[in-house]
């Protein structure tokens, strides 16, 4: 009697298939309501939560946005952005590393889709997991801060060459870090010579402008 065969599909192949699929849809869905969804990539401590407080109070007014904001256990970082904007969803991973499309698509729920016109996903605290996984956003921004140091980008080579845009967070600190910006520079054009690289801080403000320039040129 023939033994009928087996097929092993390894669990991490199926896992990322599951959540491609999930991605596609949220893509769609942000595709056919006009909304520009940017997954927000960096380190603990790069400030990404800083950012997107500068970020929100420039749009006051101006954008509709919203805020899914991932993190292990606390809402600390959904209730800073909570001041400056009135869409904003925490997403609890638990032990996860990173955040998976469909947490994404269930987060939608809690949000007034028809009242946003940008989408900020600030991914967990990783500069490894989160890059694997598409959320169904239009653009991936990875960011690094001068004071990790300058050896970052070749240490991370795959946020570089994922990433639409980097932004290089604390620059007002330079002065007073071992940073080289030549070597971060030189490091990140060997592995993506296109992706566009820009230097701000979120405490002075300064290239804020930039970066809002930059999002409004990525809108739907």
């Amino acid at each position: 009697m023939t033994q009928p065969r087996t097929v092993r599909v390894p669990i991490s192949e199926r896992v990322l298939e599951i959540n491609d699929d999930i991605a596609t849809q949220n893509r769609a869905r942000f595709t056919d309501r006009g909304i520009f969804a940017v997954d927000i990539i960096g380190a603990p401590g790069s400030g990404k939560t800083a950012i997107l407080e500068a970020t929100l109070r420039a749009f006051a007014g101006r954008r509709k946005p919203a805020v899914l904001v991932g993190d292990l256990t606390t809402r600390r970082d959904g209730d800073r952005l909570a001041r400056y904007c009135d869409q904003v969803v925490q997403i609890s991973t638990g032990q996860g590393c990173h955040l998976e499309a469909g947490q994404i698509r269930d987060a939608l729920a809690q949000l007034d889709l028809a009242a946003v016109d940008i989408l900020f996903i600030e991914n967990v605290g990783n500069l490894i997991c989160p890059v694997g996984f598409d959320l169904g956003q239009a653009a991936k921004v990875g960011i690094f801060s001068t004071t990790e140091g300058d050896d970052k980008p070749g240490k991370h080579p795959y946020l570089v060459n994922e990433a639409d845009l980097l932004l290089l967070n604390k620059i007002d600190l330079m002065p007073y870090v071992s940073f080289d910006r030549s070597n971060f520079e030189a490091d990140v054009r060997l592995l993506n010579p296109a992706v566009p690289i820009l230097g701000l801080s979120a405490t002075t403000g300064e290239g804020i402008d930039e970066w809002l320039a930059w999002l409004e040129r990525g809108t739907v």
